[in-house]
């Protein structure tokens, strides 16, 4: 969210002095990220602990609080942040419309405002590497999503497609995101058309299944002093072929990570040779990550509840998308690269 969520401070300061038994606390709104469902802020408190609370709202899966806290705590993986638990030794709580889960404050930038150095491209692919070793426990991998090529995103976009051909109206904003879309009407159509293309190739391959965190773009990694990083917000966390993450390591999301020196560096953490990705599965996500934004832009492009800003910079990103050498070039070269 870029606007704060309609929750007066009291009901904050209430919710952490009865989990966290953290009192006179001073909450700050911190406008990150593109996910109107969720909302961050900055906690500080009396006894000069910093934390970092996240609030989210229509539904909470508990494994995006478990699986971070077992990689973190019982697989000795720093990079990934994990929830402090209330007194009660919950993960999260429940509270006025959101889940709360607490974090660490991390000083640091994240991974757009902040180039990470040689070692941290290093760490990253050590820790991501990791990562997608571990076995969970059958408890925590029974409540993850499995990777099912599924044409949600697809059929999403398709139905704003045939929406926009009937004369759709609007504010300035929606008749700007409208002119935008027919400019790129065709290219758009390409994207979705290679995304199903490909997962029909995919759905054919017996998959390897790796724990995913699946948005691992700049923004979800925070880069700190001293090397030190951190790999945050594990909403969306799935069991999934490891190029579900590689692709995101020269992807260019948000025009970043695009460099091949970075790739080289990451990989020598990571430790898999280049041609133990599969090429096809790296650009099948590079172009579903498009169509999943497309459908995302267009949801809140159209939402009567959505803020001027938060669709003033939707537009921004998706209109970012298509610039030189951004994620629909990169995918473009990417599908060149397997035909």
């Amino acid at each position: 969210m870029l606007t704060p969520p309609d929750l007066p401070h009291e009901a904050i300061a209430q919710c952490l002095a009865g989990a966290y038994k953290l009192h006179d606390i001073r909450a700050e709104f911190l406008p990150l990220g593109a996910d109107v469902n969720s909302a961050v802020f900055r906690i500080d408190a009396n006894d000069g602990a910093t934390c970092f609370l996240k609030l989210r709202r229509n539904g909470f899966d508990r494994s995006v609080v478990a699986v971070p806290a077992f990689l973190h705590h019982d697989k000795g993986i720093e990079a990934v942040m994990a929830p402090l638990p209330t007194t009660g030794g919950q993960l999260s709580v429940q509270g006025h419309g959101f889940d709360w889960a607490l974090y660490p404050f991390f000083e640091g930038r994240n991974g757009f405002e902040r180039a990470l150095t040689s070692r941290q491209w290093v760490a990253l692919g050590a820790a991501l590497g990791a990562i997608h070793r571990t076995e969970l426990p059958e408890a925590l991998s029974a409540a993850l999503p499995r990777e099912r090529y599924d044409h949600h995103w697809r059929e999403g976009v398709r139905r704003y497609q045939r929406r926009f051909i009937n004369d759709v109206k609007g504010d300035d904003i929606a008749m700007r995101f409208l002119a935008f879309w027919e400019e790129h009407a065709e290219e758009i159509d390409n994207i979705v058309y290679r995304s199903e293309q490909l997962a029909s190739i995919l759905l054919e391959r017996p998959p390897q299944l790796v724990p995913c965190h699946s948005d691992l773009h700049a923004c979800n990694v925070l880069v700190g002093d001293d090397d030190r990083l951190a790999i945050v917000d594990w909403d969306t966390l799935i069991l999934a072929p490891k190029e579900r993450d590689l692709m995101f390591i020269g992807g260019g999301v948000g025009h970043a990570w695009n460099q091949p020196h970075e790739e080289a560096l990451f990989h020598e953490g990571y430790g898999a040779k280049k041609e133990d990705i599969d090429a096809v599965a790296l650009a099948y996500y590079r172009h579903e990550r498009i169509v999943k934004d497309l459908l995302e832009f267009c949801d809140q492009m159209f939402d009567g509840t959505a803020s001027t800003q938060d669709r003033e910079e939707g537009l921004r990103q998706m209109q970012n998308q298509f610039l030189p050498d951004d994620v629909v070039a990169i995918a473009h070269r990417s599908y060149d690269a397997i035909t």
